[in-house]
């Protein structure tokens, strides 16, 4: 599983080709370029993947001394055989951060941009507040988690041919599909119940996009119930 999740935060693998272009876009944007980035795409399919997970890092600027900070502040714990930073949490947003002696942060849990910014500068605060002159600088957005559900099943066998140089689909080893999109450059996890999970976005648009591009493939494989497919096997008379 652990591969599997690499692999899936790698991107697009090398042995995609133009061959298969159902998924890649054209000159012709989904978005208008005009359109501002806060605003999300028009949803053709009528349904908004919702962001479950936003992955963020910044700079305190200055180098820290773990093991005072693990004894000193509330709710955080320092295991240096195990992994090489502090890990603390936070109720309000509900995040967790990991502080490496570097002053680098990340800080993971938050539902959305405004959340993570939040919650990286009360860690920081916290810092402060323990006689370190931290800084609050160089924060950036790194990874975007949203999911959905389609509401039907999905012949995850006949999409893996069909586009296989963008899918991989082994269920011995992991139940979904893993999907790496190109444009934009987006990582999807599709499972036969209908549930779609969406990683690698910058911008909460990138997950809406690439969601409205992959909506009408899903369609298209979606599996009929067992009377409705012995019907349309049925030759006509």
């Amino acid at each position: 599983l652990a591969r599997l999740v690499a692999a899936m935060l790698a991107g697009t693998s090398a042995g995609a080709s133009s061959s298969t272009t159902a998924l890649v876009p054209t000159d012709t944007a989904t978005e208008p370029a005009d359109q501002p980035a806060d605003q999300p795409p028009t949803s053709l399919s009528g349904i908004r993947p919702i962001l479950q997970n936003i992955v963020a890092t910044c700079n305190l600027g200055i180098a820290l001394d773990l093991k005072t900070i693990a004894m000193h502040a509330r709710n955080a714990e320092y295991n240096p055989k195990r992994f090489s930073a502090v890990i603390m949490r936070i109720r309000d947003p509900k995040t967790t951060a990991l502080i490496f002696k570097s002053g680098k942060m990340v800080v993971t849990g938050a539902k959305s941009e405004e959340q993570a910014r939040q919650a990286a500068r009360k860690f920081a605060r916290i810092v402060q507040k323990l006689d370190f002159p931290a800084r609050f600088t160089d924060f950036k957005i790194q990874n975007m988690v949203g999911s959905c559900d389609v509401k039907f099943p999905i012949r995850l066998e006949g999409l893996a041919y069909k586009h296989s140089h963008y899918s991989s689909y082994e269920p011995e080893l992991f139940p979904g599909l893993i999907y790496r999109m190109v444009q934009p450059k987006i990582v999807l996890l599709i499972f036969v119940s209908g549930k779609v999970v969406l990683t690698g976005g910058k911008v909460r648009n990138e997950i809406f996009s690439a969601f409205e591009q992959i909506y009408p493939v899903l369609q298209e494989f979606r599996k009929l119930p067992a009377a409705a497919a012995a019907t349309a096997l049925t030759p006509a008379t």
